[in-house]
């Protein structure tokens, strides 16, 4: 990014005109511009951060992007992923991605990398480039983001969403801090409830997104004061913004010992079911079983509110919000399944039981998403 003034390239009329509100700004003007122009961003990931984060760097005139998403639009994305439209169900959001913001810009030199951000590519993909935007979903790619980021020196404009809160932050950049600063390491697999299994409000990954634009835009200009060395907290129910300093750990593994002189791929921790403790049962053996009348108690570890949008019939409410208080009420000789929307919880309840005593228990694989898919059409997915 440390281009000189005859490095940058010009504008053409078009631009001008297009460019025209950011012109009149001081801090932006002509130079600025072209600084966008020539800035090479690295955009992981097309969801609920990157929609928002790709639409504002197409719109301010970033030169060249560059998406990395392998995966496809579904109906449950369109929520919060507004990059991405009803008629684009089932298509690689790569493509939809790419359809929007050359319609949006037809200046935007994108380049689309229909792949996994992975070990194999991470290092090549980030040295291509001046910033790196994080829209992941997972810590396993969070963390190889960051690490990527430290090894080739750019900096990673960070961002991260649960239920009805928000972080961003900027690592890796000159003197400041990384990820890893913050978090050492990534949770165990199961932890940690995925955006599926806690849920996230809408607006909010537009709002993070955004956030993130913003700061990768002050970083290509060279204006601003970057988010970094700061935690930005963002609480969208009492709708409070306030930061926190995070400072350069010596110790760090990554930016501080630098013992971590390679890139690795560590597990999706937060993007799947936890790692199986408890035993688990598919939906098409719990059916057979449900048929012959076996003497079997379903258990439903789901929130009330999730009970009322979909159950398998036979099945009794026990919140893992208040599972301690169900399992006095159980007997230590029956026969246990338990479901939740995907897997996770009910292996984490049934870890609860099996360290009460109780010893046949299994959880229903998949949740009642696959039991949806396998066996019963009918049930709403959510």
């Amino acid at each position: 990014m440390a281009r000189t003034l005859a490095e940058l390239p010009s504008l053409d009329r078009d631009e001008l005109v297009r460019y025209g509100r950011h012109l009149v700004l001081p801090e932006v003007g002509l130079e600025g511009q072209r600084r966008l122009k020539a800035a090479r961003v690295l955009l992981v990931g097309a969801g609920g951060l990157g929609s928002p984060a790709a639409l504002y760097l197409a719109a301010a005139g970033v030169g060249h992007l560059t998406l990395v998403e392998f995966d496809r639009v579904e109906v449950t994305n369109l929520q919060r992923q507004v990059l991405h439209g009803t008629r684009d169900v089932g298509r690689p959001k790569a493509h939809s991605a790419r359809d929007r913001l050359l319609d949006l810009n037809p200046h935007l030199d994108l380049t689309l990398h229909e792949a996994r951000f992975s070990a194999g590519n991470a290092i090549a993909l980030v040295r291509e480039h001046d910033v790196v935007v994080d829209g992941t979903d997972n810590f396993g790619t969070r963390y190889l983001v960051n690490d990527a980021c430290v090894l080739a020196g750019k900096p990673n404009v960070y961002g991260s969403i649960f239920r009805f809160d928000g972080q961003a932050s900027v690592f890796a950049a000159e003197d400041g801090p990384c990820y890893r600063c913050l978090y050492p390491s990534p949770p165990p697999p199961g932890e940690v409830p995925s955006c599926a299994e806690g849920g996230v409000l809408g607006v909010l990954p537009g709002l993070l997104g955004t956030i993130q634009a913003t700061e990768a835009l002050k970083l290509a200009m060279g204006v601003g004061e970057p988010l970094v060395g700061r935690l930005l907290l963002v609480d969208a129910l009492s709708m409070q913004f306030r930061t926190v300093k995070v400072r350069k750990n010596p110790r760090c593994p990554a930016c501080g010992t630098r013992e971590i002189r390679e890139v690795r791929d560590e597990p999706a921790a937060c993007a799947g079911p936890a790692a199986v403790g408890v035993p688990e049962i598919t939906p098409v053996e719990l059916a057979a079983r449900l048929r012959r009348g076996d003497a079997l108690t379903l258990l439903d570890v789901r929130e009330e509110r999730e009970w009322e949008i979909a159950r398998i019939p036979g099945a009794r409410l026990a919140p893992l919000s208040r599972f301690a208080d169900e399992i006095p009420k159980l007997d230590r000789g029956g026969d246990f399944v338990l479901y939740c929307k995907g897997g996770t919880r009910s292996q984490r309840a049934g870890e609860q039981l099996r360290l009460a005593g109780f010893a046949r228990v299994t959880s229903l694989a998949g949740g009642i998403l696959r039991y949806g898919d396998e066996v019963d059409p009918s049930l709403p997915r959510y």
